[in-house]
């Protein structure tokens, strides 16, 4: 049997695998738009979060496996008064941030939400910043884990500006591999990106070594790896929207066996046969589409205004757009002529019965006939009970979706990264609305000065839904002072996002 030298001693590491570990080991992150950005990414991903914890689907999937079994001084999670081992409390952020599908989204080859990182990256900050939690937890000594050196201390914790350093190497990785990687069209689910760039990350967090992270890394591409069939019809559910806290705990648990000394394996994206490559993406080689910067944070869309498959945001806008014109005579309508990109058409584009809230936040016909007939788009919208309005249904089956060739080639267009959506209407007699197209959604880069100060009060209004009066303004105070938020400590910052 090969122990763990003859493993470690094969093979040189994959390329991947060390260009990743130096950028996350070695490289500084130095760009004022990144971490600026950053800061509005916590802000907004933390809201998500709390926003989620008011649904009880989410809520029942919450807290210790065991009931009762709290770990104390452990890991806490926002909106909650839970301390939990650092792998469940990497889940339980993680799915509270995915659940609700209305966190910050990048679109390419590949897709995914960047933010979803933030589930291990916060367990893992408040994990080392309790230096006797690692070692009554793990029974390894601390300085295993995080050198003399490095190792936090109460007059010296991890700071929110440590956090969102962090942040942005997660989201680079994340959003560079999404680049030239559909992982989507042999039938893998995005969260492979989020294990990924978590795993490496935390590994680091915690202290490890570049080998270390190397090790590490290579489990998260040995792993097995999440199929999307939850996310498409006959099989759409709510798996989806806790599949990313599922990744941040299994990149949690990677990481902190590598610690403890499991040795990872050098060739584990490119050894032909019983590699990643041949296995798992039809024998295409895995390599970065640019150099790893801060690209990916600086250019992240956010959803500020509508629940919605990021596809579909563009198709919202136009549809509230056109709500004054047809909220009242819906019955006339004949068709709905609803042109998209090509992506939109391949992931959201349904017909048919929807099961569920899960089923129908993907559904660009749904999220298009919400807002005619209400004038809003909200996460209520997906339940049962406004999903049984007759008129949606009848509104879904008059629409004739078509791709237009110039909105799919934006959309891959680096210089661009539109997600057009245009809508027009025709009435029975004979008389139709102008046609109302949108190329970049409210959250997108080229809208960030039109979009922060309605991402800010978006953020007000989920601290609310959690929240006294005077907490919510005092945290939203909090978050809009960068010098006192990124100066504090992730333990101060979750101190005030817990229930005591």
């Amino acid at each position: 049997m090969a122990n763990a030298v003859d493993v470690n001693l094969r093979a040189a590491p994959d390329t991947l695998l060390v260009q990743l570990a130096d950028y996350i080991c070695d490289f500084t992150i130095t760009s004022k738009t990144a971490f600026d950005t950053a800061r509005y990414c916590l802000m907004d991903t933390i809201g998500c979060g709390l926003l989620a914890l008011t649904f009880p689907e989410c809520r029942k999937l919450l807290g210790p496996i065991v009931p009762g079994t709290q770990v104390p001084n452990g890991v806490r999670v926002p909106g909650t008064a839970y301390q939990l081992d650092p792998i469940k409390a990497a889940f339980d952020i993680g799915c509270s941030i995915r659940w609700l599908d209305f966190n910050d989204t990048w679109l390419a080859a590949e897709w995914g939400h960047p933010s979803d990182n933030l589930g291990a990256l916060l367990a893992a900050a408040d994990f080392i910043s309790k230096p006797n939690f690692i070692s009554q937890t793990t029974g390894i000594p601390q300085t295993n884990f995080i050198s003399q050196q490095e190792r936090p201390q109460p007059s010296n914790p991890i700071t929110v500006r440590d956090l969102l350093g962090w942040m942005i190497k997660a989201h680079e990785i994340q959003g560079i591999l999404a680049l030239n990687h559909a992982f989507n069209r042999v039938g893998l689910d995005h969260v492979l990106l989020v294990k990924i760039a978590s795993t490496g990350i935390v590994t680091r967090m915690l202290g490890g070594s570049k080998t270390q992270v190397i090790d590490a890394l290579s489990q998260a591409f040995v792993d097995g790896q999440s199929l999307r069939t939850y996310r498409h019809a006959p099989n759409t559910g709510p798996r989806k929207s806790w599949a990313a806290g599922d990744a941040c705990a299994r990149a949690m648990q990677l990481a902190l066996i590598t610690l403890r000394g499991e040795p990872g394996y050098p060739s584990a994206i490119s050894e032909p046969k019983w590699g990643f490559e041949s296995v798992l993406f039809k024998q295409k080689t895995l390599q970065l589409a640019q150099p790893l910067n801060s690209y990916v944070m600086e250019n992240v869309l956010f959803k500020i205004a509508y629940p919605a498959e990021f596809h579909a945001q563009t198709a919202v806008e136009c549809a509230l757009k056109l709500y004054p014109q047809v909220h009242y005579r819906l019955d006339d309508i004949a068709r709905i002529e609803l042109t998209t990109h090509e992506s939109a058409i391949r992931i959201i584009s349904k017909q048919g019965p929807l099961h569920n809230a899960a089923d129908r936040d993907h559904c660009l016909q749904y999220m298009v006939a919400i807002p005619l007939i209400f004038g809003q788009l909200t996460a209520d919208h997906y339940e049962d009970q406004v999903a049984a309005d007759p008129r949606i249904d009848a509104l879904r089956n008059k629409m004739h979706v078509q791709e237009n060739a110039q909105f799919s080639s934006d959309y891959i267009d680096a210089e661009k990264r539109a997600i057009s959506n245009a809508i027009q209407i025709f009435f029975h007699d004979g008389t139709a609305t102008e046609k109302v197209e949108v190329m970049y959604p409210l959250g997108h880069q080229r809208r960030r000065r039109e979009g922060i100060p309605l991402l800010q009060q978006k953020f007000r209004n989920n601290l609310s839904r959690c929240f006294s009066r005077s907490r919510t303004a005092d945290l939203h105070e909090w978050f809009n002072d960068t010098e006192r938020l990124e100066s504090a400590s992730v333990l101060a910052l979750l101190d005030a996002l817990s229930l005591n």
